[in-house]
């Protein structure tokens, strides 16, 4: 079977952000000043081939965990999709 993650990783709620304090001050140079807090994370997006919906997502959290997020300093969450097979 085949799966498609679609991850988001985000720094934790009390970590600073300087990358989104930066957008945030920028925002009314651009004439919306009322655009606040802004947060910047990243988004993943894996293809994944298991035998199960269960070991997919046991495979994407495997992933995030050892490699795509920093558990000190980032949250993740992901959906997971199965892929319609192309006969």
């Amino acid at each position: 079977m085949n799966f498609r993650a679609d991850i988001t990783v985000m720094p934790h709620r009390a970590l600073l952000d300087p990358q989104g304090k930066a957008v945030t001050a920028s925002m009314g140079n651009i004439g919306l000043p009322e655009i606040e807090n802004v947060r910047i994370g990243k988004h993943i997006q894996l293809d994944i081939v298991a035998d199960s919906r269960e070991e997919a997502e046991a495979k994407v959290k495997t992933a995030c965990d050892k490699l795509l997020a920093n558990p000190i300093m980032e949250v993740y969450e992901f959906t997971l999709a199965e892929l319609e097979s192309v006969a």
